[in-house]
């Protein structure tokens, strides 16, 4: 048997049940390992870790963005997205401008050469992850990419739900 025909998991022949708080638990920890690698990459980049992925969601968008858009990737309100973009531009990782269109609107736009140095972070730790990658047929891949798209529809809502901080908490 290979490393990758063995099974992952503990829990097998547990039975769902068994899988369920397997899942609940490997969940946790995978969540504590995103959010403290997160805090690490930030601490390197000497940035807060909401701005470093406010800067991932940013490069994802195809131009500039209103502030207001900001607080929709984030789910944060639209003064703390301000104040996250007074330190973004303070970092040097953004500008604001005038829209050419709407000259009432300010748009805020990457710097070219602090997104690149940030590029080059990436492709320095990436490398592992496409080797673990690579150990999973298309299936898998699959899988994880449709896993990864629920999860984050679902973590907006959570996010809009506990903002909201309604009594259906």
């Amino acid at each position: 048997m290979t490393q990758k025909d063995a099974p992952r998991h503990k829990a097998e022949g547990a039975g769902r049940a068994g899988l369920m708080g397997e899942l609940r638990i490997a969940s946790r920890r995978y969540m504590a390992a995103y959010a403290l690698f997160n805090q690490a990459v930030a601490d390197h980049l000497r940035l807060h870790p909401t701005d470093l992925q406010c800067l991932n969601l940013l490069s994802l968008e195809p131009g500039p963005v209103t502030t207001g858009r900001i607080a929709e990737l984030t789910g944060l309100t639209t003064g703390s997205a301000t104040r996250l973009v007074d330190r973004l531009e303070r970092s040097g990782h953004v500008t604001r401008e005038r829209d050419t269109r709407d000259r009432r609107r300010v748009l805020v736009r990457l710097v070219p050469e602090r997104m690149a140095e940030f590029g080059a972070l990436w492709q320095r730790l990436n490398g592992p992850w496409t080797a673990m990658f690579d150990e999973y047929d298309d299936n898998e891949i699959a899988l994880l990419i449709g896993h990864m798209q629920r999860t984050v529809e679902l973590s907006a809502a959570q996010v809009e739900r506990l903002r909201g901080g309604g009594p259906d908490l």
